[in-house]
């Protein structure tokens, strides 16, 4: 019909539609990531802002926060809004389940 089936590189099989655009093949300039910023200030100019642990904040500005003295968080490494960071499932999107064929396998 109206759909296509695409192989992604997660080996997952989906649906997409035809009038949709992809691009095929990989991506260029791989070696972006590996490229050293150098100093706080080009992070800046970046438009990045300085991280603070969550475990040198207040308890009312993060889960890890408070406590006396340098102690540890107490709990698994979460967000600020306390949904995990280590390997939690995050995905919401039911609509577009049924257009997975496949899921992607390890």
């Amino acid at each position: 019909g109206d759909y296509a089936q695409l192989k992604l590189p997660s080996s997952e099989v989906r649906y997409v539609h035809l009038d949709c655009r992809a691009t095929i093949g990989t991506v260029g300039n791989s070696d972006h990531m590996n490229a050293t910023i150098g100093k706080a200030g080009k992070s800046r100019w970046l438009g990045k802002r300085p991280q603070s642990r969550g475990v040198a904040m207040n308890p009312i500005d993060h889960p890890m926060g408070g406590g006396e003295g340098k102690s540890s968080g107490g709990r698994h490494p979460c967000s600020p809004w306390g949904t995990p960071a280590k390997g939690y499932r995050t995905r919401q999107n039911k609509r577009t389940d049924s257009m997975i064929v496949r899921r992607r396998t390890k």
